[in-house]
């Protein structure tokens, strides 16, 4: 590549696509020799841009932190994902986020070329947003921000937490990864003074601090921190644990329901259970399986199909 502007932008791509370059490998893709890209890379550096070098066999370069973020340089399928992510970033339980996103869309789209921009015109125009509960579900951003650097770096953090029932209490902690799932944001985490791992939910979490002392990362009961979530998740106090035989295959409802909730009973039936603190929320969760069923257990779950069965067959009772 002759052109030296051109061979600047190629060499800024190519920085930011992947970790770590050798100067041979990029002299090999840029079709120059390796004093060439040693003069490139210091034409970088003297535009702001901060690229580091490691010296030895091991060594060779990438893209540095820097006090500016510089300029992007994304192919069209990457402009085109950035594009849509941030369009759609409003669903994703985060607060405060749906003005910023709108923002860095509108930036975006300033400098998207016409046909990448009609593709994500496109899409956006095709797609609707639904909206989960409720405002006191939404996790600030801020909080989401610190934690995330917290897990990042092995730092503890302290926070006041409220939980199900309204209690609150002081936490100090060690995180380990941020779950989603269900419009909500969930932190699995060592709690320091329980000695215990323990599940957050983030909407739930006030004065969120790092608490500046370095920890030995763990590893979760499960092994797996989604796992981990999950099943904190199912084992919580629930008010009504519902058991219910389903005449159909095991491996159909289990494409239907959370998992772990499905037990095979024989080759045509299979039994759910769930738990819930609304009666009402389960009797329809497991109306909507579509499939016949027996009620196990709680008898307060029967009286429940039938209210919805009555208001229903009311609502629908010709007139």
């Amino acid at each position: 590549m002759s052109d030296p502007s051109g061979r600047l932008l190629r060499l800024l791509s190519l920085l930011q696509a992947t970790p770590t370059w050798t100067g041979t490998q990029l002299a090999d893709r840029l079709g120059v020799t390796t004093r060439t890209i040693r003069n490139d890379i210091a034409r970088l550096r003297d535009l702001g841009y901060p690229v580091e070098a490691t010296p030895g066999v091991a060594g060779g370069y990438r893209m540095g932190p820097g006090a500016q973020m510089p300029p992007l340089l994304l192919d069209d399928d990457e402009a085109v994902a950035v594009a849509v992510g941030l369009g759609s970033a409003a669903s994703h339980g985060v607060a405060g986020i749906e003005e910023t996103s709108l923002r860095a869309l509108v930036k975006l789209e300033q400098v998207l070329p016409n046909r990448l921009r009609r593709r994500v015109q496109a899409v956006q125009s095709q797609v609707e947003q639904i909206g989960w509960g409720s405002a006191r579900d939404l996790v600030d951003a801020d909080i989401l921000a610190i934690v995330s650097q917290a897990c990042r770096d092995r730092e503890q953090i302290r926070f006041d937490y409220a939980d199900r029932k309204g209690a609150h209490t002081a936490r100090l902690v060690e995180p380990h990864r941020l779950v989603a799932g269900n419009r909500r944001w969930y932190l699995a985490a060592w709690d320091a003074r329980r000695e215990d791992w323990r599940t957050f939910r983030l909407d739930r979490a006030d004065r969120v601090r790092l608490a500046g002392v370095r920890f030995a990362p763990r590893e979760p009961p499960t092994g797996n921190a989604a796992e981990y979530v999950r099943e904190s998740i199912r084992s919580m106090d629930y008010r009504y644990h519902a058991a219910v035989v389903l005449h159909a295959p095991a491996a159909k409802v289990r494409e239907l329901v959370p998992p772990g909730a499905v037990e095979e009973v024989s080759d045509r039936a299979c039994r759910i259970r769930m738990e819930a603190d609304n009666l009402e929320w389960l009797a329809m969760r497991v109306a909507m399986i579509g499939e016949d069923f027996e009620i196990e257990s709680p008898p307060e779950l029967r009286e429940a199909m039938a209210r919805i069965g009555a208001r229903i067959t009311r609502a629908t009772a010709a007139r």
